[in-house]
């Protein structure tokens, strides 16, 4: 790519398809899953569920047909990602034996440290039992209680299956509802992902890795972003060294962005994409799935790495704080508020939440931007959205009295009373 700078259309656009959240779908049912979770590179998992958990929105925003038991099967009965980590997030089996040589460092932790000098035989207690007796949950453990310690349970059980599960002794099995089922480490991950990478293997893997996650990364950003995935601290030389060694095998470029003033890193390999995005043209490399975001709007999910911890405002000049924390006088929209993509832009954001007793989806709060459209083609988008959103949680009637332009509320009505009433 000549030239080093990008527009912030292109910026928007890039972050958007390399996520495969546009020009549109690109992976379909359930395989599809696990080649959006290599695309995605990780998953946040969240617990919360008052329509869907923040993960099954994530993957419905990206696998066509998606269904939340989907996600289930992949990871746990298939074997094709694991959970893991303090921030909670699913990633590909194909990485665990990274994973597995960094996990040993999480011995350094002070916290494990004083566990393990108040309870010193309570991890080697519970992989015993799990040996014997095979998957367990947290609640199947007799442990003793705690007087003192809060963090990660109230039995001493419970820290040690915590404990042991970030060293990669035992790994999550399966879940019920959300809790997690353990196992040994051993019995969960397939015989061909036990290896152990290289140390060093596994430091280069993650330096990668973040950029790919982050698809465009501030520079002065790599340091802490690299540091936090290997476990260790590095030092201003490290970081330096390691951008310019990356930089000079061709794994890395270094780019301007519209409206930033500092440099900003990516994969050498995304440039095409870039170059592409610049001359107004999508990648051959996104093949995607009708209908696109243009024709059909697709829901956010809160932890959305494209809109989460500030990228709306970054990115798409659009304000999003996920407001479940906050207390009901502090928020400004809703408990559960998603925003809402129609063709490469954040339009509107509405807050959702499902009745499971009469399958209805309630809209309790609908918010438009200034500038966003209101046009018939968008009260189209917006109801096929919503349809394809319904059917993926269960839903067959809505609310949508909170929606006031009436052309946007009537063509969301028609479309559910057409599918669901045969009129």
């Amino acid at each position: 790519m000549s030239n080093t700078s990008i527009s912030k259309t292109t910026f928007r656009r890039f972050l958007l398809g390399i996520q495969g959240l546009w020009p549109s779908r690109r992976f379909s049912g359930l395989p599809g899953v696990t080649s959006a979770l290599h695309q995605m590179e990780a998953l946040q998992l969240d617990p919360l569920v008052m329509v869907a958990r923040s993960q099954d929105i994530a993957m419905y925003g990206r696998v066509l047909n998606y269904k939340p038991e989907y996600l289930h099967q992949t990871a746990y009965e298939h074997r094709k990602a694991f959970d893991y980590g303090a921030w909670l997030a699913m990633y590909p089996m194909r990485e665990f034996p990274y994973w597995h040589a960094i996990m040993p460092r999480v011995e350094s932790y002070s916290r494990l440290a004083l566990f393990k000098k108040n309870f010193p035989e309570a991890m080697r207690q519970v992989q015993e039992i799990l040996r014997e007796n095979g998957p367990m949950s947290n609640r199947d453990f007799q442990g003793e209680g705690l007087k003192y310690w809060s963090y990660r349970g109230r039995k001493d059980t419970s820290v040690a299956l915590f404990y042991s599960w970030l060293l990669g002794d035992v790994m999550i099995t399966s879940r019920k509802g959300f809790d997690r089922v353990y196992d040994l480490r051993e019995r969960v991950i397939p015989t061909e992902y036990q290896r152990v990478a290289d140390i060093s293997e596994a430091e280069d893997f993650f330096a990668r890795k973040q950029i790919a996650f982050a698809g465009l990364l501030r520079e002065k950003r790599f340091r802490t972003s690299w540091s936090n995935s290997i476990e260790r601290k590095i030092s201003p030389h490290e970081d330096i060294q390691k951008l310019a060694e990356m930089t000079e095998r061709g794994i890395i470029a270094h780019l301007q962005v519209e409206g930033f003033k500092e440099t900003w890193i990516t994969l050498a390999e995304n440039l095409p994409h870039l170059e592409d995005l610049e001359s107004g043209k999508i990648p051959k490399a996104w093949k995607s799935k009708n209908p696109t975001t243009q024709d059909e709007v697709t829901l956010l999910a809160p932890l959305e790495i494209v809109t989460a911890r500030g990228r709306a405002k970054q990115v798409f000049d659009f304000e999003y704080i996920w407001e479940v924390y906050k207390p009901l006088h502090q928020r400004r929209w809703g408990y559960y508020t998603l925003p809402i993509l129609y063709g490469d832009d954040l339009v509107a954001r509405l807050d959702p939440k499902l009745d499971r007793k009469t399958n209805t989806l309630h809209i309790l709060g609908f918010w438009l931007e200034d500038d966003a459209p209101k046009d018939s083609e968008f009260a189209t988008a917006l109801a096929k959205g919503l349809l394809r959103f319904a059917d993926m949680i269960g839903a067959d009637k809505i609310d949508v009295n909170a929606i006031k332009p009436v052309k946007l509320r009537s063509e969301v009505k028609r479309m559910f009373k057409e599918k669901y009433n045969g009129n």
